[in-house]
């Protein structure tokens, strides 16, 4: 119905405009004139409000259908197993958006079906929906107010639609990424100056991105953080997790024994190899996490095809209808399991196997020595 009501309201537009041009006897005046060209202005706004309407819908509609379900019906996400959408515009361009779209990545699975003017107003809907404005906290806002409560209560929006995935809704941790209440970096940080770098610049080597805010965004995310950080100063007996001191109890010469020994690290680790500098890396519950479960782990399987010829590479997909992996020239293969034998050599399984084995002490060892390595 609406769009019926625009067509005819154009075609009456149009056919009004060309009376008004073929009439040769008829002189418009300048305020006719002025008249006229608004209300085509208007018509012209009408339209194409009319375009961003429906592009609106078109994209809510396929958000709802097939991405609400993981991310949330406001694309608040689900944590921690699914990201916020909110925002995403910050991070990521059309063309990176839609090649994740078309072709997936991870358990998110490919949408190929989408055709260019769906994926067209499903882009348009992540630019419109849940925008977070700045203007009012208004030009001047910057190291002097950058702790004030507006600009704080924006930096907490811009926080939980672009960091609290990793970072917690309280900035005090998460799945991924550390306390930020507790940062060394945060800690040193004056309004907004060493945050700002790190979030226009991301830590690609901590697989953080890097994100496109304007300074006032900054300042705004800045004094959320510091607020934090604040606020879990007050704490009582202002203690928020676990230090990394927590962790240094154990007794090196019996990690270094159980390494070797009982533990049977050796088997798949060395210290002057893979775990070189691993304590420079990692500190505190990050090591200890990666130590009990490694989480970049690749598992390795061995395929048997009914020819008795054998395929090995890393394990990229398994389930109880298909195996597939990448073999050493990068080339991805899959089976179905009707045809083939397989095997599968997975290190973190050693690493859960000692979970019924180790004792506190083993642990608080074990971490001493790790912390040597640097």
């Amino acid at each position: 119905m609406k769009r019926s009501v625009t067509v005819a309201f154009l075609v009456a537009a149009v056919f009004a405009v060309c009376q008004f041009r073929q009439a040769p006897t008829y002189a418009a005046s300048s305020d006719e004139h002025s008249t006229n060209q608004a209300a085509a202005s208007a018509i012209s706004g009408q339209a194409q409000s009319a375009d961003v309407h429906s592009a609106d819908n078109v994209g809510a509609k396929i958000y709802e259908d097939d991405c609400a379900i993981c991310h949330g019906e406001k694309m608040e996400g689900i944590l921690p197993a699914f990201p916020p959408l909110a925002g995403v515009r910050r991070q990521f361009s059309p063309q990176q958006i839609t090649d994740l779209v078309r072709h997936g990545k991870g358990r998110m699975p490919a949408f190929t079906k989408l055709k260019e003017n769906e994926m067209t107003a499903l882009l348009h809907y992540f630019d419109t929906s849940q925008m977070i404005s700045v203007a009012s906290i208004g030009a001047g806002s910057g190291a002097a107010s950058a702790h004030s409560s507006a600009l704080s209560e924006i930096g907490g929006s811009l926080f939980q639609q672009n960091c609290a995935f990793c970072h917690g809704r309280q900035a005090d941790g998460g799945e991924t990424g550390p306390d930020l209440t507790r940062s060394k970096l945060v800690a040193a940080d004056a309004g907004g100056d060493k945050i700002g770098e790190v979030v226009r610049n991301g830590r690609p080597e901590k697989k953080m991105p890097r994100f496109n805010f304007s300074e006032q965004e900054v300042d705004g995310l800045a004094a959320f953080i510091h607020s934090q950080a604040a606020k879990a100063a007050t704490m009582k007996g202002h203690r928020r997790g676990v230090d990394v001191t927590d962790l240094q109890t154990g007794n090196v010469a019996a990690g270094k024994r159980y390494f070797n020994g009982a533990g049977n690290c050796v088997s798949c680790h060395a210290p002057n190899g893979d775990l070189a500098g691993i304590a420079s890396r990692y500190e505190g519950l990050e090591l200890e996490r990666r130590m009990l479960y490694p989480e970049d782990a690749k598992s390795k399987v061995t395929v048997t095809l009914s020819s008795g010829e054998k395929a090995a590479g890393t394990l990229a997909y398994l389930d109880e209808f298909t195996v597939a992996m990448r073999d050493a020239s990068g080339t991805y293969r899959s089976w179905s399991l009707q045809n083939v034998k397989y095997s599968v050599d997975s290190p973190v399984n050693a690493h859960v196997d000692l979970f019924g084995r180790y004792t506190d002490a083993d642990i608080h060892n074990l971490m001493a020595y790790l912390q040597t390595l640097r």
